[in-house]
């Protein structure tokens, strides 16, 4: 029976961990979030840190899947309307966060490399998202032009691309360019019956 508390315990640690991570990044941005300051909120040293996680990089992917699970963009039962809204919802969450919007993104550069810890965060994560999108955009009946796997990619790589833009220039409507270019590659109902 110990046992069984000693990992609820560990798990629950772990959660912390992450949650403070999470916060750390968020405010500080991802260059300036040390394991020593992720450390000393949640309580303990950098190397009990690497015992929940292995190294920094896996602590670094868990954090995003932890972003990931907290934006909770599950469209799943959504109408076309409602999941553009909450795709677009997310790109303007992320402007309030640019540490983890940077995070994501240096990291996915890192993932490309298929032994880095996070690169089947990333392949699992992007067909995850290409499937929704294809699901909500491209199941549309001819609404656009684009087949919903191209229709799904050109959207992926303008959000992602678009982050980087926003990280160099923060002036750039993520959210507004963002909706525009799926109003464009994917008209509403009405304007495509007319």
């Amino acid at each position: 029976m110990a046992r069984r508390g000693s990992y609820a315990k560990g798990v629950a640690r772990r959660e912390e961990i992450l949650e403070s991570a999470l916060d750390v990044i968020g405010r500080k941005g991802y260059q300036n979030a040390s394991l020593k300051e992720i450390a000393e909120v949640v309580g303990v040293t950098p190397a009990a840190l690497l015992h929940y996680f292995g190294s920094k990089e896996e602590l670094f992917t868990e954090v995003l899947r932890k972003r990931d699970e907290q934006d909770g963009l599950d469209p799943a039962g959504l109408n076309d309307d409602q999941a553009r809204t909450a795709f677009i919802d997310v790109i303007r969450h992320n402007t309030e966060v640019p540490g983890l919007v940077a995070l994501f993104s240096r990291l996915s550069v890192d993932a490309a490399d298929p032994e880095h810890p996070a690169h089947r965060y990333f392949l699992d994560r992007s067909e995850r998202l290409r499937e929704s999108i294809a699901d909500n955009f491209g199941a549309d009946g001819g609404r656009s032009s684009l087949d919903p796997d191209t229709l799904a990619r050109v959207i992926q790589a303008a959000s992602d691309g678009l982050q980087l833009q926003w990280m160099i220039d923060p002036t750039v409507d993520m959210p507004g360019i963002m909706a525009a270019l799926i109003d464009a590659l994917h008209p509403a109902e009405s304007s495509a019956a007319d």
